[in-house]
């Protein structure tokens, strides 16, 4: 399950990537477009900043910006960031492996053989799969629901 701290980072990143010429937005502008609780977001956003995805400007027209296009960051590597493993199972984990304390035939478990197929599905669009993407996404679901993109 998307953990509501993963699914801000998502909410903080779009309305970065949508922000023209990428000028700096204050936090506060950012909580409350998307009705986000703007403590917790000051913990991700510094997250997200020593990541390497934000930077950060301070004093009169500061806030957060893109360090990177929004084409190259990718769901996977906002959810590692912000919460660790991706896997359902730490033994299926590729960057957070730990054995299961109760498994005792670990190459031989059906639990950790399907688990394995789930990350790997799962893996396989995350990380395909950027910030631009979900913008387009988001646009495309707009124009179907006959709303103006221009005003997400």
């Amino acid at each position: 399950m998307l953990t509501k701290k993963a699914k801000y980072a998502f909410k903080a990143l779009l309305v970065l990537a949508r922000n023209e010429e990428n000028k700096p937005m204050l936090i506060s502008d950012i909580a409350a477009r998307e009705q986000l609780p703007k403590k917790f977001l000051e913990a991700i956003l510094l997250e997200l900043k020593r990541s390497g995805f934000l930077g950060s400007k301070k004093g009169a027209g500061g806030g957060y910006y893109l360090m990177k296009p929004a084409e190259d960051i990718k769901m996977a590597a906002v959810i590692r960031i912000v919460d660790g493993p991706i896997a359902l199972l730490p033994c299926v984990s590729l960057n957070f492996y730990e054995r299961c304390e109760e498994c005792t035939q670990e190459p031989y478990c059906g639990i950790r053989d399907v688990m394995k197929d789930v990350r790997d599905a799962t893996l396989k669009i995350l990380v395909e799969t950027s910030i631009a993407d979900m913008m387009r996404r988001e646009d495309g679901l707009a124009v179907k629901t006959g709303q103006d993109p221009a005003l997400i």
